[in-house]
């Protein structure tokens, strides 16, 4: 293989062209006079399948358009292991995902700040929220100072709507959970219809959102199909970055910063083979330690969403319609002409949040409710008609890991999520369970005679429902925390996102996060990408007085 460098320094460059490395890009290079460097290991964001939302389903485990990783079998799962995508294109994750505009609990980050982070609680962090956020779905007159206009982050209603998820919604009321309009306003708990990331119909991405507006500027360079392959180090200073390119290799030097936004899998591996982890895992697969930081690659968290699914009666969903040849080219042709119906579906369009017992402080469910079944994902729908209410435990305590397993940086990690490994999360993944029992119940929905055949309604035991989990169970693509922000000894970054130890490096992804936020993470995930940017000029112009 060839190698090569860049004669040229950048002042930044930006491993990672996703969700949060968009943003980044847009932000540093608004500055005329920084130079700044993006690197994206897939290609461009054209193909078809990403701006048609049901297109998801095209998009997962798809080389195009996902790194097609897997965690390792699960005891948690009774031995299963579960295809774990990513986003490997520009706009990464937000390029694939189920669209749901998200931020969690106020709670989530004034615990951050508890844990000893300043400057993380929900109201330094609603304000970068707020920076990129174009509030569509709802009316400036309902903002109350939580949401804005303008930005680049674009947020609509759904365009949809299913007479099975009403009855849902009202089944949930008639249970206790109120319904409500707006999940984002720092207490999420009731139930309603999701917001998402759409613009008339299509995804709305990063790259749309926050790259393509600003690929005129001269200071910025994006380059795709560019996998980094380790970070360049001149002592405890990291200088740069080696990436392959068309069979060649190529160095790249960064006068200020290099930035990590390759996610929850992509930047702890990317550290790890690049020396920086812990000593002995480095050691132990031939790896020269340059910098030994124990907490690279642990204290990952994810969602497990337990997939509760009933059969109905006498009322639409979309398993039935989905039989139909012919009401399938009915959808493509509603689509093609009004940008609505089913082919805008998010994977999910009701949610839920709410509490698994009295005592937990904050809601600790959530629920995404679909009006179709099917046994796994990718495989058919299920021949009658059925829906799904998926419930997950939004603060897990099981801690997991991500850690290399090989010297090449081409030989996927270990992904280990360790999913209900603690007393804890088993009973509340029980208790979620009898919870959708007692909803499902209710006379809004009984008169639809619901049956329930996943888990199956002769699981009744603390134990074996959580033994019936581990078999119908499966991640909602949350992977946080795997370089967590802190001040001991097990943190990656400090409270203003650079890696403790180490000059010139700095995290901006979901991996600086110390505990999961309590909902969807891409949103957050935003946000923290926003907050870097503003550290990162902050800096810039004390480094420069």
């Amino acid at each position: 293989m060839s190698a090569n460098a860049i004669h040229e320094p950048y002042d930044y460059i930006i491993v990672g062209a996703g969700t949060a490395g968009c943003l980044l890009a847009n932000r540093l290079s608004a500055d005329p006079g920084m130079r700044v460097l993006l690197l994206e290991a897939g290609g461009k964001d054209n193909y078809h399948w990403i701006h048609i939302p049901v297109g998801y389903l095209y998009l997962m485990g798809n080389p195009r358009t996902d790194w097609g990783y897997s965690t390792a079998a699960e005891p948690g799962l009774n031995g299963r292991s579960l295809n774990y995508p990513r986003g490997r294109v520009l706009g990464g994750c937000s390029s694939i995902n189920g669209m749901i505009y998200m931020r969690g609990q106020a709670r989530d980050y004034d615990l951050w700040r508890q844990m000893g982070n300043p400057g993380w609680a929900w109201d330094d962090c609603l304000p970068y929220f707020l920076k990129h956020q174009d509030q569509m779905a709802m009316e400036p007159s309902a903002f109350d100072g939580l949401h804005g206009r303008g930005g680049e982050w674009r947020i609509e209603k759904a365009r949809i709507r299913w007479d099975i998820l009403d009855a849902f919604r009202d089944a949930a009321a008639e249970a206790g959970i109120p319904k409500v309009d707006d999940f984002n306003r720092g207490d999420n708990e009731g139930c309603g219809y999701f917001q998402v990331n759409q613009k008339s119909g299509v995804r709305w991405n990063t790259s749309k959102g926050f790259l393509r507006p600003v690929l005129d500027r001269s200071n910025l360079t994006v380059i795709t199909d560019a996998q980094v392959r380790w970070l360049t180090l001149k002592g405890r200073r990291v200088t740069g970055a080696t990436f392959t390119r068309n069979g060649g290799q190529v160095t790249a030097t960064a006068r200020r910063e290099v930035v990590m936004a390759a996610g929850s899998i992509g930047t702890p591996q990317l550290l790890q083979v690049s020396g920086i982890g812990a000593g002995d895992l480095l050691r132990r697969v031939g790896l020269q330690v340059l910098h030994d930081l124990p907490g690279v690659g642990e204290n990952l968290q994810d969602h497990l969403q337990v997939r509760c699914a009933y059969k109905v009666e006498g009322i639409k969903t979309m398993n039935e319609r989905y039989q139909s040849l012919l009401q399938r080219a009915g959808f493509a042709l509603q689509y093609a002409a009004t940008r609505r119906g089913p082919m805008t579906m998010a994977p999910s369009q009701l949610g839920a949040f709410t509490r698994s017992d009295p005592s937990r402080e904050t809601p600790n469910l959530q629920y995404h409710v679909q009006p179709l079944t099917l046994p796994k994902f990718g495989e058919p729908l299920d021949p009658f008609p059925a829906f799904t209410a998926s419930v997950c435990n939004l603060r897990p305590s099981s801690r997991g890991w991500v850690r290399v397993t090989s010297p090449n940086p081409a030989t996927h990690p270990e992904i280990r999520p360790n999913y209900l490994a603690t007393e804890d999360d088993r009973r509340v993944v029980a208790d979620a369970i009898r919870l959708t029992r007692r909803i499902v119940g209710m006379p809004a929905l009984a008169r639809y005679r619901p049956q329930e055949f996943r888990p199956g309604p002769g699981i009744v035991t603390d134990e074996d429902l959580a033994q019936a989990a581990g078999d119908i169970s499966t991640t909602i693509f949350h992977p946080v925390g795997t370089c967590r922000m802190g001040i001991d000894g097990g943190a990656v970054v400090d409270p203003r996102l650079k890696v403790h130890g180490i000059d010139g490096l700095r995290i901006a992804d979901a991996s600086i996060m110390p505990t999961i936020t309590s909902g969807n993470t891409n949103s957050p995930t935003l946000m923290i990408a926003e907050k870097a940017a503003a550290m990162m000029r902050q800096d810039a112009l004390q480094y420069a007085e």
